[in-house]
């Protein structure tokens, strides 16, 4: 029975260690010995920590021997974290070769409140380097790959976290999506994967790519999963001002509640510009299915128009990387992180250090951010780009106040394309971040939730968006869905 542990929910363990069906440690065995059978193949740890993770199994047990009543509610569940969330005395990469031996002297305020809620830490995952990528192919420490197909990418960046959950190696992993980051790669390896509504977990502890549009979330192996662990991760953080004073709600409890309720009354918008010419046959069909299932349970289906669509990828690729050029020039070989050697004045030291330290899609992209700041193009990009954000926000403020409760959406154009297909052409690499990015620019909560396979057995995830602080709806929607989806989610690799 041990090596069947690791194809439990979060919340099958939770339950299974309250009753004493079997203990943490033995938790942590099955998952850590899956981790030593595949994670190689795969590539998708950059750091186990075996030990770790076995003393703080132990201890505990030793809680949930003493009193399993008071227990916080991730007591003994082993997680996997993304190599961007840094983690107090083990190593944190952000899988670049600038900070392959760091060692963090805290941790980030998600990582944090996920141990307090007696998460076992199980390793670090790999992803694009500083989450920059649509492939999980930028990493420092080699491509991911997809344990559907092991020809195919798995989904960047935060491929390596989202590969942790559909191969057994951890319950649950926290990744962070910037402009799809979370919901691509779950979309393609066929796990759950949430965006929350922006400042509604603290970024504090994230190595920063752009600091406006990255978020803290969840892949996990259920939705009811994904409900327990934002509950754990959500609140306001004093060391981040950006996180939001709302009150947590008790997002499992709401949804179980839910459950037996019909969704009568609830709107789905289906918006025009995300069915698109180039959308893949088979991924169309199966988002047109999930919106008739939808409409089975009560819902009603209405065709919105969000007109400014297709500036979202452009505006994403002007501003994320004007953040990224802000944020990354801290990475000088002064402080911390690389420093390149025999070097003879100043001007040296940074031009070698960034060379040698930055891998060649974080350079694109420093790049193109330093040339939309620059005086001769800040108004004609960067400040444009701003005020098409606001139109962007603009769309869905009047498609859900006007027309809907909650979005039902394609995730990405297609389903995992082969790994190095697209790295000779970044302009078709971008394009897979279409239907991602307008969420990401507004703010607001996103989901993937596994439906389906395509002909040659690899996930279809469909996207669900919904108003800002309204995880709640993406929740009740995506567990109707997940009730009547055809893919296979067990473990694979």
């Amino acid at each position: 029975m041990a090596m069947e542990l690791n194809k439990l929910s979060a919340v099958q363990m939770r339950e299974g260690l309250l009753s004493g069906d079997f203990s943490a440690v033995e938790l942590t065995k099955t998952h850590l010995e899956k981790i030593e059978s595949s994670s190689k193949e795969l590539n998708n740890f950059i750091t186990v920590c075996s030990k770790e993770a076995t003393d703080a199994a132990n201890k505990a047990d030793s809680l949930l021997k003493k009193d399993k009543s008071n227990c916080p509610k991730l007591t003994g569940i082993p997680i996997a974290v993304k190599d961007m969330l840094l983690t107090k005395g083990i190593r944190t990469t952000c899988s670049s070769n600038m900070l392959k031996d760091f060692i963090p002297p805290y941790s980030s305020t998600a990582v944090e409140k996920a141990e307090a809620n007696g998460a076992i830490l199980i390793g670090k995952t790999n992803h694009d380097e500083f989450g920059m990528g649509t492939s999980n192919e930028n990493s420092y420490f080699g491509p991911v790959k997809n344990p559907w197909n092991l020809e195919r990418v798995p989904g960047g960046s935060s491929g390596g976290s989202a590969v942790s959950i559909a191969a057994g190696h951890a319950a649950f992993s926290l990744a962070t999506d910037t402009g799809g980051s979370i919901r691509q790669p779950a979309s393609y390896t066929g796990v759950v994967g949430i965006k929350p509504t922006y400042g509604r977990v603290s970024r504090y502890g994230v190595i920063a790519f752009a600091s406006s549009l990255d978020q803290v979330g969840p892949h996990t192996r259920t939705v009811e999963d994904a409900a327990l662990i934002l509950e754990a991760i959500s609140g306001k953080d004093s060391n981040d001002s950006t996180s939001i004073d709302l009150p947590v709600p008790d997002f499992l409890k709401d949804l179980r509640v839910a459950k037996e309720q019909s969704l009568a009354g609830l709107k789905v918008g289906l918006p025009k510009e995300y069915f698109i010419e180039g959308l893949d046959k088979e991924v169309e069909e199966s988002t047109r299915r999930a919106a008739k299932e939808l409409e089975k349970e009560g819902a009603e289906l209405v065709e919105i128009s969000l007109p400014h669509t297709s500036a979202a990828l452009p505006v994403y690729y002007i501003l994320a990387p004007a953040e990224a050029s802000s944020n990354l020039a801290r990475y000088d070989g002064v402080r911390y992180g690389h420093r390149a050697a025999k070097i003879s004045n100043l001007s040296e030291l940074y031009e070698k250090t960034r060379s040698e330290g930055f891998g060649a899609e974080v350079k694109r992209r420093i790049l193109i951010g330093s040339y939309v700041l620059s005086s001769g193009s800040y108004d004609a990009f960067y400040h444009k780009a701003q005020q098409v954000r606001t139109l962007i926000i603009d769309d869905f403020k009047s498609a859900f106040q006007n027309s809907c409760d909650v979005i039902l959406a394609p995730v990405c154009p297609s389903t995992a394309f082969k790994i190095g297909g697209l790295v000779k052409s970044p302009l078709k690499m971008y394009l897979q971040d279409a239907l991602t990015t307008p969420a990401s620019l507004a703010g607001l909560p996103g989901m993937s939730v596994p439906f389906s396979t395509d002909s040659n057995n690899l996930p279809i995830g469909v996207q669900l968006i919904a108003p800002a602080f309204k995880e709640d709806i993406l929740f009740k929607t995506a567990e109707r869905l997940e009730r009547v989806a055809t893919i296979d989610t067990s473990i694979h690799c």
